[in-house]
């Protein structure tokens, strides 16, 4: 199958990195992509962001599967291009993508489809969020409507730092902006990726990602420092609770409003002491979960793509899974999640990836004079998979210490307190 992958970032070459290892293989291109997607697919200049070239591309190739990988895209209308020129094209419309586009409208989808969540003001004003912050109390938490790379969340006890993110949010948009002030929800946190047809929806393996830039979950927000998978902690039935409860109500409810939601149903919960809540809806593949489950997806991940792209998940065999944990360590520039520094040269990948079991993902990645260099602030992604957490964790570990690029930081806790056994659900009540 020609498969045309739209994206530059770690999520994009995780799927084409499942894409190329495909039995039978594909002829597969990515626009623009990075360095270490050329390594598996042909690489064309073209913005992402532009429908209208995407489409063409697309057209001139002849492609017979375009998959939107960032939310940007999606938001601009990218997928609904492709579709008008008459390509099967696995991503949700951008009327769809509004759920995560505006938190508010994904709150007012969420209530007429009767799915948990936390309770939540949406506010135009400092005065309103000031209200709601009173209202739900500390600790507090603020979201960005609009789309912030992952890091238009503050959760912070300090109600002056809050007020002070939803000032900002406010002002960026000239004062026509909108927060979200939500009650905080204890419990981890879990990622579950949802596939829908618009009508169909087959869920993947759950995975948490680790938000935080800091070991213990210290410092603030980033894209996602790491994800692991399986999680062993995770009480049974909770896959078919998501599909039933939440999953499913919101493809229906979006359906029912003449928006059908085609792609990837990104389901972020919180398990909480008063039951499963979701704490937010996206519209595409996360990153880094992505790199961990479809490191263990066993089916061919173009005949889940594909079948969504076309209206035929319902006619899907049942997804096979690897029995393996996968754990993925995220190596991110100087700077980040402040101005990462660019520049510095990257060495030691071919030596991470010579472990039985590693591979290495890109994000930011650039070349230079014929040299490898960073050139964003989430840089690589190391990927391991072993018989059991503890085992994915050393050989991740081993990959990152086998790479190098000065100044740069990663957690040194990812998946570590699930190995151990200490993660827990609180029992609601």
């Amino acid at each position: 199958m020609k498969i045309l992958v739209v994206g530059n970032g770690a999520r994009e070459h995780a799927i084409v990195h499942a894409l190329a290892g495909e039995p039978g293989g594909h002829e597969l291109h990515a626009a623009p992509g990075n360095p270490g997607i050329g390594r598996e697919a042909t690489l064309h200049a073209v913005d992402a962001n532009d429908g209208a070239a995407v489409a063409a591309l697309a057209t001139s190739l002849g492609a017979e599967l375009v998959v939107v990988g960032p939310e940007a895209p999606l938001v601009a209308g990218v997928a609904d291009a492709v579709r008008a020129a008459g390509i099967p094209c696995f991503g949700p419309s951008a009327e769809a993508a509004r759920l995560e586009g505006s938190k508010a409208f994904a709150k007012e989808v969420m209530a007429a489809a009767d799915v948990p969540t936390a309770r939540a003001h949406v506010c135009t004003t400092l005065a309103e969020v000031a209200d709601a912050l009173d209202d739900f109390g500390a600790p507090h938490v603020v979201k960005d409507d609009g789309l912030a790379a992952g890091k238009g969340v503050v959760v912070t006890a300090d109600r002056a730092a809050a007020l002070a993110h939803a000032e900002a949010a406010l002002g960026a948009a000239g004062g026509a902006g909108r927060v979200v002030v939500e009650e905080y929800l204890d419990g981890p946190e879990v990622s579950l990726f949802c596939i829908s047809d618009g009508a169909t929806v087959v869920p993947l393996v759950p995975a948490q990602d680790f938000k935080r830039v800091g070991d213990d979950d210290a410092g603030p927000n980033t894209g996602g420092m790491g994800a692991y998978s399986p999680l062993d902690w995770a009480p049974a039935g909770l896959v078919d609770e998501v599909l039933e409860r939440i999953a499913q109500p919101t493809v229906d409810e979006m359906a029912r409003r003449g928006t059908p939601f085609a792609g990837v149903l990104y389901v972020g919960l919180a398990l909480t002491s008063r039951g499963t809540r979701v704490v937010e809806f996206n519209a595409r593949f996360g990153d880094p979960e992505t790199q961990v489950v479809l490191a263990r997806l066993a089916t061919p991940l173009s005949s889940v793509l594909h079948a969504a792209a076309t209206g035929g998940l319902g006619d899907l065999e049942p997804l096979r899974w690897s029995d393996d944990a996968v754990v993925n360590v995220v190596v991110a520039a100087a700077g980040y999640p402040g101005t990462p520094r660019k520049g510095d040269p990257i060495t030691g990948i071919e030596d991470a990836e010579a472990l039985d079991g590693v591979h290495v993902l890109h994000a930011g990645t650039a070349t230079s004079g014929g040299a490898l260099v960073a050139s964003g602030g989430r840089v690589l992604s190391v990927v391991a998979r072993g018989a059991d957490l503890d085992a994915a964790r050393r050989l991740a570990y081993d990959g990152v210490a086998r790479i190098g690029l000065a100044g740069s930081h990663h957690r040194t806790d990812i998946a570590l307190r699930a190995a151990r056994g200490e993660v827990t659900v609180p029992t609601a009540g």
